[in-house]
């Protein structure tokens, strides 16, 4: 035989190291810790959501998801305080099929400079999924949200690809109940609170998962409905 005869006793024999003297490699994640990464976060605005995030804050070059069970609970609030940042930067802010049109007031207040936002409506699901793709592999976007009315594997890795590419905050709002996988580097439920906006952590790369949060919000609306024929529309044309 090729190997010796008492490896397996010898192998018995030999003490294995405690877990906390096994030396890691500097890239490698442990569950407890908080994860590197390779771009930047970008600050939520939320400290006590900051505290749980890698990098203390909203994943750029990677894929957040947001499940919120209806629009209109505050989902929008939730990421003023990110847009109002972006909106300073000499790049665009896409927001893709949103359900209704963001109230401009309500964004004025909050600080974001509405002539860096692209309303952009679509035709179905694929023409949304397509159209969020474009806007984050574009390098003209640093932010590309969309509200796809499905989502699948293959889109989700695509999504991927097009943000790591583009170095953009990708963010897509997803309704129904919680998967227990997904491509996501972050997922959030979100959820109506009585001070403000409920949100449990469902999956961070860290020790935040299942956490539970309540985040004041000012109150006002994020968004209204708006006539189809709005002025700030646009739509996006495939290319087969």
């Amino acid at each position: 035989s090729p190997f010796p005869s008492n490896a397996s006793s010898s192998r018995a024999d030999t003490p294995m190291p405690a877990p906390a003297s096994i030396p890691l490699h500097a890239q490698l994640w442990r569950g407890n810790d908080r994860a590197a990464v390779a771009v930047p976060s970008l600050p939520t605005g939320h400290p006590d959501l900051d505290r749980l995030l890698p990098g203390s804050g909203w994943p750029r070059a990677a894929l957040t998801e947001l499940l919120a069970p209806q629009p209109g609970i505050g989902e929008l609030s939730l990421l003023m305080p990110a847009l109002a940042r972006l909106s300073d930067e000499d790049t665009w802010i896409a927001l893709v099929s949103p359900p209704h049109l963001p109230y401009a007031p309500a964004l004025a207040q909050a600080r974001v400079n509405l002539s860096r936002l692209l309303i952009i409506r679509t035709q179905d699901g694929a023409d949304t999924l397509w159209a969020m793709e474009q806007a984050l592999a574009s390098g003209a976007c640093s932010a590309a949200i969309g509200w796809p009315s499905f989502v699948n594997e293959r889109a989700l890795r695509r999504l991927q690809l097009a943000a790591e590419k583009g170095r953009a905050l990708g963010m897509y709002f997803s309704g129904g109940q919680a998967t227990s996988s997904s491509l996501a580097a972050l997922r959030l439920s979100l959820f109506p609170a009585e001070d403000g906006l409920g949100v449990r952590v469902l999956k961070v790369r860290g020790p935040g998962i299942g956490t539970t949060l309540t985040l004041p919000l000012d109150g006002r609306p994020a968004s209204a409905p708006a006539p189809l024929d709005s002025p700030v529309t646009a739509r996006p044309s495939r290319v087969a």
